[in-house]
């Protein structure tokens, strides 16, 4: 297959879901954030008059032919663009949507979505989590390129920081259980810890933990001035994962590494994130921060190859 096309806002971690499943597919990816202008950016997905307009002139010219064999959108804005590159190329282009376009699938030759987001429809793929390129191989890289971390003691528990989001406060109670919960992990497992913080870590936070976790061996990255971003080797490396409650694509990430994965919930979640901790957990692969689990490997959760599977039997079964 000629290069696909991976379309977003720009999103961090959007991009991320969409580069992973062009890798899986195989297929070289041309990466376009293109953002959408109002008011088509209210709009999106749906259709409204003079679609193209909607890109600023810059943008219009990465959104022209020849148009790809393939494009992947993730996200509500890249939902409009690959809508219409299914329309604009008369479905010489197979358009695959990655996450709940929240109107009818049937626009799209292929939408992907989280299990949690209900959507169904005979060109839907259910998933339990987000799409992420951890694997056998990716985890290996992380451990070649942060070859120093072997040397830190075991457990290695790896801290994985998302922040505030609708429906999750971080106040003082959340940032002491938390802080204080990994803290006794630590003391009573001995080891090290691998702590990284993300962009929306408040950063009295970030320093609070920072300070709290500086007498136990390991290291906390909090930016760049902290060297290359060790996210790679911090997830190779893990033996026991602590991460946050407020990202899908964190845990996700985090139980497809194939060791245990603590979470500190203080209070009911949003309504899909809730599901999708159910699933997790129901599923053996998330536990309470201080829930003791005697085994160190636990069945990683990966479904990038799988979902890649069926696309290549949907492209290949429209192609014959």
């Amino acid at each position: 297959m000629r290069e696909a096309w991976v379309i977003t806002d720009g999103a961090a971690g959007n991009e991320r879901q969409a580069l992973a499943l062009a890798q899986a597919l195989d297929v070289p990816a041309k990466v376009l954030a293109l953002p959408l202008r109002a008011p088509w950016s209210w709009a999106s997905p749906r259709e409204l008059p003079g679609g193209r307009l909607a890109l600023a002139p810059r943008d219009r010219e990465h959104f022209a032919p020849p148009w790809p064999a393939l494009a992947i959108g993730c996200g509500r804005s890249a939902a409009l663009l690959t809508r219409l590159l299914r329309e604009l190329s008369a479905r010489e282009c197979f358009a695959v949507q990655i996450l709940d376009p929240r109107i009818d699938p049937q626009h799209w030759d292929a939408v992907i979505t989280p299990r949690h987001d209900g959507l169904r429809g005979g060109n839907v793929i259910e998933t339990l989590g987000s799409l992420n390129p951890v694997d056998d191989a990716w985890l290996a890289a992380g451990r070649e390129a942060f070859a120093d971390f072997a040397h830190l003691p075991s457990p290695r528990i790896t801290v994985l920081l998302g922040g505030p989001r609708r429906g999750i406060a971080w106040d003082d109670a959340f940032s002491q259980t938390l802080t204080a919960g990994i803290a006794q992990r630590l003391q009573r497992e001995g080891g090290s810890v691998l702590a990284t913080i993300s962009r929306r870590t408040p950063p009295p936070f970030a320093r609070a933990l920072r300070e709290a976790l500086s007498r136990f061996p390991g290291m906390f990255w909090s930016g760049e001035a902290d060297g290359p971003n060790p996210y790679p080797g911090l997830l190779g490396w893990a033996d026991r994962i602590v991460v946050t409650p407020d990202s899908v694509n964190m845990l996700s990430e985090a139980v497809a590494v194939g060791v245990p994965v603590h979470t500190l919930t203080f209070a009911p979640l949003p309504d899909k994130l809730a599901r999708f901790h159910a699933c997790l957990r129901e599923r053996g692969s998330l536990f309470d921060l201080d829930a003791e689990v005697a085994k160190l490997r636990v069945a990683p959760l990966r479904e990038t190859a799988q979902v890649a599977a069926r696309l290549r039997e949907w492209v290949a079964a429209r192609a014959a």
